[in-house]
C-alpha cells in the first residue's frame, strides 16, 4: 500500500552514539542531537540518504519490503536497473546473475531503462513549451529537495515520469492485455538508492506507482556474490526481457540524460553541488540554461547509497557495455504504443517544512523572533548546541524547542547575560549530548 508520508530511513536509537555526523550533512537541516541521540524532523526529510552514508556506526537503517512478499504473486517480475550489472567485475556473467534471480523465485527479469528511448522523445517535445530551465524529474531526492528547500522552483520540475514508472506501466499493461489477472502480477523494483524507495512508496506528481514492492540492491548483490565465491551451481531459468539501447544503459550516469536534450543543458551531480547550483538558480544568477540534469549522488546512480562497487568503476562498466549496444532497441515502437499516454504527471506541489507554525500569523511572529535570536548568536556553526547551524538553532528557539542557554558561546561573549552566564555548563552539555558523556 502506498503511503503519502512514507520515510525510507529509521534511526536506531539503541545504536546511535550522537556523534552529529548525520546532522552536519543533511541538506534540509532535518536532524538534531538531543540527549545523546540523533533526532529527525520527519517532515523535512527528503530521503536522500546522506545521513546513512555518513553514519560511522550504522545507526540508520533502510526500510525495505520483506523479500518473501514476492511469493504472494504467481507472476513475479524483477525490474533491474542496468547499473546493478556494473556492480560486478566482468568475471561474473549476466547469465549467472539471471540464474540467481531465478533461484530466488522471480519468474521474469525486465530492464528498467527500456523506456528511455521513448522518454527522450517525450522530453524534447515537452521542452518546446515548458518553462525554462526544465529540471529533470529523474532523481527523487532532488525533486524532494526542491519541494522542501527551494519551493519557488517547483514549476521548473519536468512533469514526466522517470523510466522506472514508465517501464512498470508498460509491463502491467501488456500483462493485462494478454488476459493476465492483475492480482497475480507482482512488479518489484531493485533499488540502488533510498530516494527511489520513497518515490515508489509515496510518489509525487499525482499518480500511484504500479510497482508492488522494492528490493534493496545490496540484498541481491550479496546473494549473487555469495554464489560466485562459493562456485554454487545455479541452474534456475528465468524469462529475461533485456532489450536495451546504448542510450538506456547510460541514462543513469552523469550526462546520460542531458546529452540527448536539445538546447543548452547542464549535468550536475553530488548533493552539495546540486544545492549550490539551486541556490544560484533561485537567486537568478544562472541565465540561458534550458535543461538541468541534477543527481543527488556523485557519479549519479553509480554512487547510489545501496551500491557496493566503487562508483567510478561502476560507471566505467556501464560505459563499456553501452559500446556493445545499438542506439535503439526492438521494443521502442511497442513502448510508444503502450507507454506514451501515461508518462505525464500533474504539477508537483511544494512541500512546506512548517518551520514555525501552521497558523500563518503565528509563523510570521516566530520567524521574526528567529531573526532577532540569530542576531545574538556567534555564527560559528559549531554544532555543539545540537543544531547544525546558528540559523537552525535560532529557529529551534523560536519554536520553543531550545533556549538561548543551548549556545555555549553566549556567556563568554557578554557578561550582561546574567543568569545565563551562571548556567551550569554540565547540565547544558548533557541536555544535548547525553548524561555522563563527558565523564572521564
Amino acid at each position: 500500500m502506498m503511503n503519502n508520508n512514507y520515510r525510507a530511513l529509521d534511526i536506531l536509537t539503541e545504536v546511535c552514539r550522537g556523534c552529529a555526523h548525520c546532522m552536519r550533512v543533511c541538506p534540509t537541516e532535518a536532524l538534531r542531537v538531543a540527549e545523546g541521540k540523533a533526532v529527525l524532523h520527519a517532515d523535512w526529510c527528503i530521503d536522500c540518504g546522506e545521513c546513512f552514508r555518513e553514519c560511522p556506526v550504522r545507526a540508520i537503517r533502510v526500510r525495505t519490503d520483506d523479500y518473501h512478499d514476492i511469493f504472494n504473486y504467481r507472476h513475479r517480475v524483477l525490474l533491474v536497473p542496468e547499473l546493478f550489472f556494473g556492480q560486478f567485475s566482468e568475471r561474473v556473467s549476466r547469465e549467472m546473475i539471471y540464474s540467481v534471480i531465478g533461484e530466488l523465485g522471480f519468474t521474469e527479469v525486465c530492464a528498467v531503462e527500456q523506456s528511455v528511448d521513448t522518454l527522450i522523445d517525450e522530453i524534447n517535445t515537452y521542452m518546446e513549451s515548458a518553462q525554462k530551465p526544465v529540471i529533470s524529474s529523474f532523481c527523487p531526492a532532488v525533486v524532494r529537495l526542491i519541494q522542501v528547500r527551494f519551493p519557488s522552483l517547483v514549476d521548473h520540475i519536468m512533469r514526466l515520469m522517470p523510466p522506472i514508472e514508465i517501464t512498470a506501466r508498460y509491463y502491467q499493461t501488456k500483462y493485462m492485455e494478454q488476459g493476465g489477472d492483475p492480482e497475480e502480477l507482482g512488479l518489484f523494483y531493485l533499488s540502488p538508492c533510498i530516494g527511489k524507495i520513497a518515490s515508489v512508496k509515496s510518489p509525487v506528481g499525482g499518480y500511484t506507482s504500479p510497482i508492488t514492492g522494492v528490493i534493496n540492491m545490496d540484498f541481491l548483490y550479496n546473494k549473487v556474490y555469495l554464489a560466485y565465491k562459493q562456485h554454487a551451481p545455479v541452474t534456475a531459468s528465468v524469462k529475461v526481457n533485456g532489450a536495451l539501447s546504448a542510450k538506456g544503459v547510460l541514462y543513469s550516469t552523469t550526462g546520460g540524460e542531458s546529452r540527448h536534450v536539445r538546447g543548452r543543458m547542464l549535468a550536475v551531480d553530488g548533493m552539495k553541488n546540486v544545492v549550490d547550483f539551486l541556490e544560484l538558480l533561485e537567486n537568478e544568477k544562472i541565465k540561458g540554461v534550458e535543461f538541468l540534469e541534477l543527481r543527488a549522488c556523485d557519479e549519479s546512480c553509480a554512487g547510489g547509497i545501496l551500491s557496493h562497487r566503487n562508483r567510478f568503476l561502476g560507471a566505467e562498466s556501464q560505459l563499456n557495455y553501452a559500446k556493445t549496444l545499438p542506439q535503439s532497441h526492438a521494443l521502442v515502437d511497442d513502448y510508444k504504443k503502450y507507454g506514451t499516454a501515461v508518462i505525464r504527471m500533474k504539477r508537483i506541489e511544494p512541500r512546506s517544512m512548517v518551520k514555525y507554525d501552521q497558523n500563518l500569523t503565528v509563523a510570521f511572529q516566530k520567524m521574526e523572533q528567529a531573526k532577532r535570536v540569530e542576531a545574538l548568536l556567534p555564527h560559528i556553526d559549531c554544532g555543539a548546541c545540537g543544531a547544525p547551524s546558528c540559523e537552525a538553532l535560532a529557529g529551534d528557539i523560536a519554536r520553543g524547542e531550545k533556549s538561548l542557554a543551548a549556545c555555549l558561546f553566549l556567556p563568554a561573549m557578554d557578561e550582561e547575560w546574567g543568569d545565563l552566564a551562571q548556567h551550569d555548563e554540565g547540565v547544558r552539555m548533557e541536555q544535548v549530548w547525553g548524561k555522563g558523556r563527558f565523564n572521564r
